[in-house]
């Protein structure tokens, strides 16, 4: 399973226009419990995203909170506070994603750029989609023998061509626990490596036994 925002995003999106004014779209927000409005041009592609972060800066007590409009982000939380149209509030350029990303990519981008929503748009830059964290994070609602199949049929056995016998692999609450012996040492870090990238794995308890165990034994005991 290689999850690809197409396969978690919402195609229901929430819409505003450049001149959508500020109580409209707090009614929209309100409304429609979203944390943040794509605005499109004429052509329907995505210019910007009005956050309720990009809002909020109205109610702002300027003069008890002077730091907040001082240096570098004088311009741009002066301008918020006073405006009163998307196209005045709005986050310029957007943080977009495609559809056919992977989804870790959308996770990287949310964390990486502190947002919580991306919108989605094909090549031609028209919007198809909108992607929270929550449908990011609804991936780990993955079943645990979903996963203990994947790892064990998948990562072990045909990725790695390893007799999957030589290991037992259980999953509880999306954490996977790898007992056994592999082949080689080697062989142990590569499927360690290749579940945590397994989508809805939580993490990875390694209980694997060195591949040369026994003759180490045999060597102290001659």
């Amino acid at each position: 399973m290689n999850a690809t925002v197409r396969d978690v995003m919402s195609t229901s999106v929430i819409v505003v226009r450049r001149d959508t004014p500020f109580k409209e779209m707090a009614a929209m927000l309100g409304s429609s419990r979203v944390s943040g409005l794509p605005v499109i041009d004429e052509a329907g592609k995505v210019i910007g995203v009005v956050s309720e972060t990009d809002m909020l800066i109205k109610e702002v007590d300027r003069a008890s909170h002077p730091e907040l409009f001082a240096g570098l982000r004088r311009s741009r939380d002066l301008r918020k506070a006073a405006g009163v149209t998307a196209a005045e509030l709005m986050t310029s350029p957007p943080v977009i994603i495609g559809p056919d990303e992977p989804v870790q990519h959308a996770a990287f981008l949310m964390y990486d750029r502190a947002v919580e929503r991306l919108p989605v748009v094909d090549e031609a830059g028209q919007l198809v989609g909108i992607v929270s964290q929550g449908d990011v994070l609804s991936i780990f609602s993955r079943p645990d023998e979903e996963i203990r199949r994947e790892v064990t049929d998948s990562v072990i056995g045909q990725g790695l061509r390893m007799d999957p016998e030589r290991l037992k692999v259980t999953v509880q609450d999306g954490i996977v626990t790898l007992s056994g012996r592999p082949e080689t040492d080697p062989a142990g870090l590569d499927i360690i490596e290749a579940v945590r990238h397994i989508e809805g794995v939580v993490a990875v308890r390694d209980e694997l036994r060195p591949a040369d165990e026994d003759n180490r034994h045999h060597t102290l005991k001659a």
